[in-house]
C-alpha cells in the first residue's frame, strides 16, 4: 500500500501545547490532525513547559527561520530553597539552601531584580540541544560530563513579579531570542541566596502572536472543520513571509 503523503495545506496553527509532550510531538499530532503534507515550528517549548507553539505548514514554514529570532514572553514558577543539575522540575537537586524565610522577601526580591533586566549574560545550560563537536549538550550531561560553555549575551525587556510567597514566586519576562529562563531562575536564586528552580513555564507570546489567538490539541478534535483556525498566508503579519510569497497570495 503506498503511504498517505498528506493534502498541501498552506498556514499557521498557534497552538497552545499541553504540559508532558515535546515540541515535535505536539506539532506531529497536529499534522496528522489536519492532514498536512508539510509542517514545522517556530521555537521549542520542553515537555514540561505549556503555552504558545507556533505550528507552521506547507509555504509558511517560510517563515519559522525568521521567527526564530523573535522576542519572546513568559509565565514563569520559581520553586525557592533548591537548585537542579537542569534547572527545572525535571532535574535532580545539586544544592540546597538551609532557610530561605529571610532571603525572599519582596524587599530583597525588588533589590535583586533589576541586574536582571536589560541586557545581561548568560551561560547555557547543559541540559539544551546546543551543541559541541557535532552532540547535543543534553547528551553529555546525561553522562554525568560538564563541558565549559561561554556566555551568551540576551535581553530581558521586562521582569516583573505576579507573585510571590515564602516557597515560590511568579515572574512575567518578556526576553529576546536566546534566552534560558531556567538559567534565569537559576540565577536568580543564587543572587538571593536561596537557590531556585523553574516548576512551570508558560509561554504566552512570540513575535507578533499570542496566546489569546492558541488552539489546544482537545478543542482541535472537537472541531468539524479542523482548518477553521488556521491563519491563512494572506493574514500573517508582515515582514515574516518571503515578499514574493505574499505577493502571489494577495494576488489569488
Amino acid at each position: 500500500m503506498a503511504r498517505k503523503r498528506g493534502q498541501d495545506i498552506d498556514g499557521v496553527l498557534l497552538l497552545d501545547k499541553q504540559f508532558g509532550y515535546s515540541s515535535n510531538q505536539s506539532l506531529q499530532r497536529v499534522r496528522r490532525m489536519l492532514d498536512a503534507k508539510k509542517g514545522g515550528h517556530t521555537g521549542t517549548l520542553d515537555p514540561f513547559a505549556t503555552g504558545l507553539l507556533i505550528c507552521c505548514f506547507g509555504k509558511a514554514t517560510k517563515i519559522c527561520g525568521t521567527m526564530l529570532d523573535a522576542d519572546k514572553s513568559y509565565i514563569a514558577t520559581l520553586k525557592f530553597g533548591t537548585e537542579t543539575d537542569s534547572g527545572d522540575l525535571t532535574g535532580t537537586v545539586v544544592q540546597q539552601a538551609q532557610s530561605v524565610a529571610d532571603l525572599v522577601t519582596r524587599e530583597k526580591i525588588d533589590m535583586v531584580l533589576p541586574q536582571f533586566r536589560g541586557p545581561i549574560l548568560q551561560i547555557p545550560p547543559m541540559h539544551s540541544a546546543l551543541k559541541r563537536d557535532g552532540r547535543p549538550l543534553y547528551e553529555y550531561a546525561r553522562e554525568g560530563i560538564v563541558l565549559e560553555r561561554e556566555p551568551r549575551s540576551v535581553v530581558i525587556h521586562d521582569l516583573q513579579v505576579q507573585a510571590l510567597d515564602e516557597t515560590s514566586m511568579v515572574l512575567a519576562v518578556d526576553c529576546s531570542k536566546g534566552t534560558y529562563i531556567r538559567t534565569l531562575a537559576q540565577d536568580i536564586g543564587r543572587a538571593l541566596g536561596c537557590f531556585a528552580h523553574l516548576t512551570a513555564l508558560r509561554r504566552t507570546r512570540v513575535g507578533p502572536f499570542d496566546l489569546a489567538g492558541a488552539t489546544t490539541i482537545d478543542q482541535l478534535e472537537q472541531m468539524e472543520n479542523r482548518l477553521t483556525p488556521l491563519i491563512p498566508l494572506n493574514e500573517i503579519p508582515d515582514g515574516l513571509l518571503p515578499s514574493k510569497i505574499r505577493q502571489k497570495e494577495d494576488t489569488l
